[in-house]
C-alpha cells in the first residue's frame, strides 16, 4: 500500500482562518496605535488641497558665460533648491524644470512655507572681498578739490580741511572728496615694469594703468551715486559683476543703518566653505554663522586675512557678500586659516537661512521670479471635497453592484473594502511624518481606481466559488478548490497594476507621481486583504448553514447558479441474490 502523501495539502483542505484574521487585527491595531503616537491622525494634504504658492523662476544669463544655462546647471539647481527647502521641514515640496530655463517650485501652506519662498531664489553666491573704503549708505555729489594760490597754500583752508566721522559701525566715514580720493587711490595703482637706467641695469620703475585708472572713475562715480536705501539701486549695483573685478555694495551696520563699500576682487567664494551654522556668540549673546573652510579655501583665507591684518582701518576689513549685499564686514587682527564667522543683525530664523543656504551651496545660475500663485486653503478645502464626494459615488455603485449580484457574499466584499481602506488610512498618515508624503488630488483619484482594482479581486474568488458549485460541490469544498485558481489570476492581476503603477511614479515627475504612488501601495494591499482577510473570513462563513444550505440571499444557492447534481458512484449490480431465503 502506498505511503500517504503529507507534504501536500489536498486541494479541498481547509486552513486555519483564525491565525490569518489575527495576524492582520494585530497590524491594524500596530498601525493605529503608531498613528496616535506620532500625533499624525489624518494624511498630510497637498498643495491642491490644503493650500500654497507655486513659484515660478526662470534663469538669467550672466556675463561671461554664455552657455550657463544648460540641462546640468539646471537639474544641479533643481537639487540645491530642493534640498534648501526640505532642509527647513516643509513637507511635499515640488521643484521640476519647465522647458530650458525655467523652474516651478511648490510650496505647501505650513510653517516654514514662508522661509522657503524666500530662499528658493537666492543664488547664494558668496564671495569674501577686502574693503578699500566704506561711507554712508545715501548718495553723495562729488566736491571739487580746493585750487592752490599762487604762494601754494589753499584758497580755502574750511574746504581743504579733511575729517573723518565715525561710522554708526566704528568705521571711519569719509567726507566725499576723501571717498572719491580713496577710491582712485586703492584702484589706480601703477603696475611696475622694467626699465632701462642710465647705466645700462634694468630698474623697476611704476607705470600707470591706463585701464585702471579707466575703471577707478567709472567706479567712483557709481560709489557716489549708490543709494543704499533704495533697493533697485542695492540690486543694480551687484549685477553683471564679475568676482575678478572691483565692484560697489550695500550693507547693513549693526546698528541696521545701511553703508556703501567699495571692495576689491574677491579672493575666497563660497566653493571654500565646507559647512555653515547658526551658533550663539557666548561672547556677546548674539546670533552668528560660523562657517568651517576646506583645505584649499583654509590656505586662501589664511592669505588675505594675514595681509589684511597689516593695514588700517577700514583697509584691514573683509566684506563677506551675498548675491551682491554685504552681509557682514569684520575687521581682521591677526591671520585665520580655519574657519570664519558671520555676524550681524541677525535673529535665530535669519542665521538659521544663512546656514542653511551655505551649507547646501550656490546655485549655479541666477534666477529671477517670474510668477507666484498662490492657492488658498478655501479652494484646496473644495477640491478635498470634491474628490471625496467623487470616491463616495464610486464606493456607492461598487456597493450596488456587489449587492445585487453577489447578495449575501457582497457582506464579505463591504468589510474587506472597509478592512483595506482602514490600512490605506493609516499608512498614508504615517507616511507623511515619516517619509514627506502628501496627499493631493491625484493621489485621491489612485485611491478611487483602487476601489475597483480591489472589488476585482473579490470578483474573481466568488467566481470561481460559483464554478465549483455549479460542478456539483457543496460550498465548504468548493472555497477550498476555487481558491488556488483565484489566488494565481488574482496575483497576475495586481502584478500588472503594481507594474504600472512602478513604472508611471519612475517616468513621470510632480504629482502624477503622487497618483502612482497610491496605485502601487492599495495594489499592494489589495494581496495583503484578499490573502489574510478575504479568504479566511470565507472559510470561516462557509460553515454557517445560511452559505452551507445555498439560501437564495445567500448568493450561492444552487438552483440560481444551475448546479449539476451531487457526482456520485454508480453501484453496480451483482446477478447474484442477495436474500439467502432466495438462494
Amino acid at each position: 500500500m502506498a505511503a500517504p502523501n503529507r507534504g501536500r495539502r489536498p486541494a479541498g483542505a481547509q486552513g486555519k482562518p483564525g491565525r490569518a484574521l489575527v495576524l492582520i487585527l494585530i497590524a491594524m491595531i500596530a498601525l493605529t496605535g503608531g498613528m496616535f503616537w506620532a500625533g499624525q491622525l489624518t494624511p498630510r494634504l497637498g498643495i491642491d488641497l490644503a493650500g500654497g504658492t507655486t513659484i515660478t523662476l526662470e534663469a538669467k544669463n550672466e556675463p561671461g558665460k554664455p552657455n550657463a544655462i544648460n540641462e546640468t546647471n539646471m537639474n544641479t539647481a533643481v537639487a540645491i533648491i530642493e534640498r534648501r527647502v526640505n532642509g527647513l521641514g516643509v513637507s511635499e515640496s515640488e521643484v521640476q524644470t519647465q522647458g530650458d530655463r525655467n523652474i516651478i517650485v511648490n510650496i505647501p501652506k505650513g510653517t516654514n512655507s514662508q522661509q522657503a519662498r524666500e530662499q528658493v531664489g537666492t543664488t547664494a553666491q558668496l564671495y569674501f572681498r577686502p574693503v578699500l573704503t566704506v561711507a554712508a549708505g545715501t548718495p553723495t555729489s562729488p566736491q571739487p578739490t580746493p585750487s592752490a594760490s599762487a604762494s601754494g597754500k589753499p584758497k580755502d583752508k574750511a574746504k581743504d580741511k579733511q575729517t573723518a566721522n565715525p561710522g554708526s559701525s566704528g568705521t571711519p566715514t569719509a567726507t566725499p572728496t576723501t571717498q572719491g580720493r580713496a577710491v582712485s587711490d586703492a584702484l589706480k595703482a601703477p603696475t611696475p615694469t622694467p626699465s632701462g637706467s642710465a647705466s645700462g641695469n634694468p630698474s623697476t620703475t611704476p607705470k600707470p594703468n591706463p585701464s585702471a585708472s579707466a575703471g577707478a572713475d567709472k567706479l567712483q562715480k557709481q560709489f557716489l551715486a549708490l543709494d543704499c536705501t533704495n533697493k533697485t539701486s542695492r540690486v543694480a549695483a551687484g549685477e553683471n559683476v564679475k568676482p575678478s573685478d572691483p565692484a560697489v555694495a550695500c550693507g547693513k551696520n549693526s546698528a541696521g543703518q545701511w553703508e556703501k563699500y567699495v571692495l576689491g576682487p574677491a579672493e575666497v567664494n563660497g566653493k571654500d566653505v565646507d559647512d555653515a551654522k547658526a551658533t550663539i556668540d557666548q561672547r556677546t549673546g548674539q546670533w552668528i554663522v560660523q562657517m568651517d573652510f576646506t583645505s584649499g579655501g583654509s590656505k586662501k583665507f589664511e592669505k588675505i586675512t594675514g595681509r589684511l591684518s597689516q593695514q588700517q582701518p577700514p583697509m584691514n576689513q573683509f566684506a563677506i557678500v551675498l548675491d551682491g549685499e554685504v552681509v557682514s564686514a569684520p575687521s581682521v587682527r591677526t591671520t585665520l586659516s580655519s574657519n570664519a564667522e558671520i555676524s550681524g543683525s541677525f535673529t535665530q530664523q535669519s542665521a538659521q537661512d544663512l546656514g542653511n543656504i551655505l551649507s547646501y551651496g550656490a546655485l549655479p545660475l541666477s534666477f529671477q521670479e517670474q510668477s507666484v500663485t498662490t492657492v488658498t486653503a478655501a479652494l484646496g478645502g473644495e477640491q478635498l471635497k470634491a474628490g471625496l464626494i467623487a470616491g463616495a459615488i464610486g464606493l456607492a455603485l461598487v456597493i450596488i453592484y456587489l449587492v445585487a449580484y453577489y447578495r449575501g457574499l457582497a457582506v464579505i466584499a463591504i468589510l474587506s473594502l472597509i478592512v483595506s481602506a482602514i490600512l490605506t488610512y493609516t499608512i498614508m498618515a504615517l507616511l507623511g511624518p515619516g517619509i514627506g508624503f502628501a496627499l493631493n488630488l491625484p493621489a485621491v483619484c489612485g485611491a478611487i481606481v483602487a476601489i475597483g482594482i480591489t472589488a476585482d479581486s473579490f470578483i474573481v474568488y466568488f467566481e470561481r466559488i460559483r464554478d465549483e458549485i455549479r460542478e456539483g460541490r457543496t460550498l465548504r469544498p468548493a472555497v477550498e478548490r476555487a481558491w488556488p485558481r483565484a489566488r494565481r489570476t488574482i496575483l497576475v492581476s495586481d502584478f500588472v497594476s503594481f507594474l504600472a503603477a512602478a513604472v508611471l511614479f519612475i517616468v513621470t515627475v510632480g504629482k502624477v507621481q503622487g497618483f502612482a504612488f497610491t496605485l502601487g501601495l492599495t495594489t499592494v494591499l489589495d494581496v495583503v486583504v484578499v490573502f489574510l482577510f478575504t479568504k479566511p473570513v470565507m472559510t470561516l462563513l462557509a460553515r454557517r448553514k445560511f452559505f452551507a444550505d445555498g439560501h437564495p440571499w445567500s448568493g450561492l444557492d444552487p438552483k440560481r447558479l444551475g448546479a449539476k447534481p451531487p457526482l456520485r458512484r454508480s453501484r453496480r449490480v451483482s446477478s447474484a441474490p442477495t436474500d439467502p431465503k432466495e438462494a
